[in-house]
């Protein structure tokens, strides 16, 4: 996902909650990357800018892979703090990370789009890798720790890790979409889940209904009780269930965006484009979750009838690269290529494409003109946890200009009220959503991104941090 970049000496410590005990962060990932120098490097993200200094000031350390099969488990330093990376095999990485977390997990916490593909060699992977993360969790964490675990990937390290050391707090949080109980239940290893994850102190969510299921599903599986709304009792414990819905840098992408040099990349794309009278503009992770067919149809349809014009209206879709290995991706890829080649065939003019598509990662100086240059923004996955990409959006908008079209089944759409929120499964319906945004008077939209632009002032990633480590440093 995009994200503000920097170090972590950029970050003003008293936006940053300090904790009283020291911190380990767990995650599939370590917050850092090898360069073209081979040299470590901190990875770009608003996640990594507000957990870093927490980490930092609480000399505390971050647990996760590399990124790369096989590779070494030597204790990296950058940033004063230390990373613990966990290996993983090529064929762990193929059954862990491309198999159960990403072809089992994955679809099915989003709604089972695609079909879902339950593998008893994936999940015997999973538990391996999740055991391996919790023994170096145990080993590592100081007497009393504070233990925060990211996402689906370590679903049973919570357990796994509380067996080991009853004297750490441990906290997680899923970036992800939790299903309902009637999907949750297909999976053969459900119960083995929650169990897992109780063993936490503290499970945040994106969104309440996230929360809901998954108290759902411990009372219908492990027979866990609810003693309030934010409280499940299993196993003599008490376990905090709550929404932590995440933001961004906000600060840190209005200064960008508000700079010389990105006003004028501005301008320059707009010209390149042929400056048209209205850009619409998709950023997303080429996930089949995104909804990006479905979005590139919708502009086709309307091409189509005529109700909007392909030298009046051009639109921008940005597909980042991800999971490149896996089939799902690799026929997702193909089909929106195919897509664009179509209506451009139809519609396009010599020189002149009406969807200008690329297949690649841009750097922060490239998507915040683009962000700026977007008159309407189209996120419209069919199932998101968050989708950071619209609060993006309104951060570059310092002009408070520019109209947010948004997916009802994102954790946006619970604080972008004033965005134009769309059912992306209903075609009519979506395609009246995008002339209304592309038709729309100045006189509704300035108010409307003022409206979005507070909703995120007031609610950034380091006030997201805060209010997670409030619960679970207590």
């Amino acid at each position: 996902m995009p994200g503000a970049v920097g170090t972590v000496n950029d970050i003003d410590a008293q936006s940053t909650p300090t904790p009283k005990r020291p911190l380990v962060i767990a995650a599939n990932r370590l917050p850092v990357a090898l360069n073209d120098d081979g040299e470590w490097e901190t990875s770009p993200g608003g996640l990594v800018r507000a957990l870093l200094p927490i980490v930092q000031e609480s000399e505390g350390a971050w647990v996760g892979w590399t990124g790369q099969a096989d590779s070494a488990a030597d204790i990296i330093h950058t940033d004063g703090i230390e990373m613990h990376p966990v290996p993983i095999s090529a064929d762990e990485m193929e059954r862990y990370y491309e198999g159960f977390a990403n072809d089992t997990l994955w679809p099915l916490y989003h709604d089972a789009i695609k079909e879902s593909n339950f593998d008893g060699d994936d999940w015997n992977a999973y538990v391996a890798v999740n055991e391996r993360f919790a023994v170096r969790i145990a080993n590592i964490a100081p007497a009393n720790a504070l233990v925060w675990i990211h996402d689906y990937h370590l679903q049973l390290v919570p357990a796994m890790l509380r067996a080991q050391r009853s004297d750490v707090r441990i906290g997680w949080f899923n970036h992800i979409p939790f299903p309902p109980l009637e999907l949750f239940q297909r999976l053969p290893w459900r119960t083995e889940i929650i169990k897992g994850l109780l063993g936490a102190d503290v499970l945040g969510f994106q969104r309440e209904r996230g929360a809901r299921n998954f108290i759902a599903a411990a009372h219908q599986l492990v027979d866990a009780t609810e003693v309030d709304d934010n409280l499940v009792n299993f196993d003599g414990r008490n376990v905090h269930v709550g929404n932590f819905p995440i933001s961004i840098d906000v600060d840190e992408f209005e200064l960008l965006a508000s700079g010389r040099a990105i006003r004028q990349r501005t301008a320059q794309i707009r010209t390149r484009l042929g400056d048209p009278e209205v850009i619409l503009l998709g950023v997303d992770r080429l996930d089949y979750t995104k909804g990006i067919g479905a979005r590139l149809r919708a502009f086709g349809r309307l091409l189509d009838s005529g109700r909007l014009d392909p030298e009046r209206h051009v639109m921008v879709q940005i597909a980042t690269p991800t999971r490149q290995g896996v089939e799902l991706y690799q026929e997702e890829r193909r089909e929106i290529e195919q897509i664009v080649g179509e209506i451009n065939g139809v519609h396009a003019r010599l020189g002149f494409p009406v969807i200008h598509y690329l297949h690649q990662m841009l750097p922060l100086g490239e998507l915040i003109p683009l962000y700026r240059a977007g008159d309407v923004m189209l996120v419209t996955p069919f199932r998101d946890g968050m989708n950071l990409v619209a609060k993006e959006y309104v951060a570059a908008h310092v002009d408070g200009d520019g109209v947010l079209v948004l997916s009802e089944f994102t954790g946006a759409a619970d604080e972008l009220e004033d965005a134009l929120l769309v059912n992306p499964h209903d075609e009519h319906t979506f395609d009246d959503v995008i002339v209304r945004a592309v038709e729309m008077h100045r006189h509704e939209r300035r108010p409307r991104m003022e409206a979005m632009r507070k909703a995120i002032e007031s609610a950034n990633v380091s006030m997201w941090a805060r209010s997670f480590m409030d619960v679970l440093d207590t």
